[in-house]
């Protein structure tokens, strides 16, 4: 089993920063890639960066290029996404995700909500 837990959302201002981390604690051998999720009220949940095992490649959809950036720090168990640029259309609850040699794991989701 893998426990994933969030932090680092609130609320900010468009144009505003936030970064949010997740810690990874149980079966942490068993992970490979980790990544960002986020679920919008009547959208459904869609990938926002994604960060192979050895943080050598990366991915990230259209919408977050140039202003988001995801990072891990394997010695701490622990991956972030720095958020730049915030737009409105970015609120949404973000979601950590692990995969792992048993499947998905995921965490409880942290709120971010952008103001106008």
């Amino acid at each position: 089993q893998v426990q994933l837990v969030e932090s680092g959302g609130g609320l900010v201002q468009a144009g505003g920063s936030l970064r949010l981390s997740c810690a990874a604690s149980g079966s942490i051998f068993s992970i490979n890639a980790m990544g960002w999720y986020r679920q919008a009220p009547g959208k459904q949940r869609e990938l926002v960066a994604r960060m192979s095992s050895d943080g050598g490649s990366a991915n990230y959809a259209d919408s977050v290029k140039g202003r988001f950036a995801i990072s891990r720090d394997n010695a701490k168990n622990m991956v972030f996404l720095q958020m730049n640029s915030l737009k409105p259309e970015d609120t949404a609850v973000y979601y950590c995700n692990a995969g792992s040699i048993w499947g998905d794991y995921w965490g409880r989701g942290t709120q971010v909500t952008v103001s106008s």
